[in-house]
């Protein structure tokens, strides 16, 4: 497929209609992001990815930007790359990462968003903003808020809807005010009118991952509730979604959490950075949200849409029907570990689309082993 076909859908009519409110994408040649970004100079590099390496850069009006450049062009790149521009061109919304523009010369091809001075959720939870201690407790909640109500608008207010797929703490970027900002759409797909789901093989990064997309590769908005769920209980304690507890056993941040919950010890699941620094109702509430998030039967996570009322505390008698939920009845309900214990680090990012059997594997070794 022709890299400027992939586009026909990006109309320049779609572009006036959001043009009133919001800046609109444009083309960027190589030669301006070389100049902006000191040809890509080592000291301007902000992170890197399977993916490829992003860079701050400076505009000519003085307006700061990150620059998204692919490490290897190769046809499923390519798409990868123009699933991730179309997508952003379709959507505006306060907590999703703006796109600037994009850039496709010769092989290569870069990706050009707002630049966000604070950086990532996983820089201030586990990462080089790890020991300053930026986040209290009531940035965490807005962060919480935000990011929701940006998925809420990908599930429910796009067309066509679009699930996500790869939420995670690398994915939440920071403004200057500490708002959220959902960012990375490459892995995205969009859900035609009246499907349920999508059948695909599986991306996303291990800890992650809804044990029914993992397992059998079906993808749906409950993937990112899944997925969400993992991020608020990070977001709460400041654990990474898999810990590791010696050389051959991990711990899945569901299997830390969910018996504490069940013994309503819900302090002993703040992140102790917090100097226990919190709104006790509303650390239960994010907890309790996240865990049913993060249940391992789809039909038993809510919307994203119930999430954040549930986050907001807009209804009372919503917060009691999931206090008394069965989740939280036992220390150790049925059917809720999705047996990913001995699963790989959460770092360990699944860059090439896999097989689900395949990461079945990866996430239960022993088991795949012996069957």
């Amino acid at each position: 497929m022709a890299f400027g076909s992939i586009f026909c859908c990006v109309k320049l009519s779609d572009r006036k209609e959001r043009g009133k409110e919001q800046p609109t994408w444009r083309i960027f040649s190589l030669k301006e992001l070389h100049s902006a970004t000191n040809n890509f100079n080592y000291d301007n590099k902000l992170g890197e990815g399977g993916f490829g390496s992003v860079y701050w850069g400076q505009l000519w009006d003085g307006s700061q930007i990150a620059v998204k450049r692919l490490k290897v062009w190769s046809n499923k790149a390519d798409m990868e790359f123009a699933v991730e521009v179309e997508i952003l061109a379709r959507v505006r919304h306060k907590n999703l990462l703006s796109l600037r523009g994009y850039c496709a010369e010769g092989q290569e091809r870069l990706i050009v968003y707002d630049y966000m001075p604070n950086l990532s959720l996983l820089s201030h939870l586990h990462g080089q903003h790890s020991a300053e201690c930026l986040l209290d407790w009531n940035r965490r909640m807005n962060i919480a808020i935000g990011s929701a109500e940006g998925i809420v608008y990908l599930h429910h207010h796009a067309t066509p809807h679009i699930i996500h797929r790869d939420i995670k703490a690398s994915n939440v970027l920071l403004d200057g005010d500490f708002k959220a900002q959902v960012a990375d759409f490459g892995f995205a797909k969009l859900i035609p009118d009246g499907a349920t789901h999508v059948t695909t093989r599986v991306k996303g990064t291990l800890g992650y991952l809804a044990p029914e997309y993992a397992m059998l590769g079906k993808a749906s908005e409950s993937c990112d509730v899944y997925s969400f769920g993992i991020l608020l209980l990070e977001l709460a304690s400041g654990k990474k979604p898999i810990e590791k507890l010696s050389s051959t056993m991990k711990r899945t941040i569901t299997d830390w959490a969910l018996p504490l919950a069940c013994e309503s010890k819900f302090s002993a699941l703040a992140d102790p950075r917090l100097n226990e620094k919190f709104v006790e109702d509303e650390l239960k509430r994010v907890v309790l949200v996240a865990l049913i998030c993060a249940h391992s039967q789809p039909d038993k996570r809510p919307t994203m849409l119930e999430v954040v009322e549930l986050l907001k505390g807009e209804s009372k008698e919503k917060l009691t029907e999931l206090e008394n939920d069965e989740l939280f009845k036992s220390p150790h309900p049925t059917g809720y570990n999705d047996g990913t214990s001995l699963a790989e680090d959460s770092s360990d990012f699944i860059s090439e689309e896999k097989d689900p059997k395949q990461v079945l594997e990866e996430i239960e070794p022993e088991k795949a082993q012996g069957s």
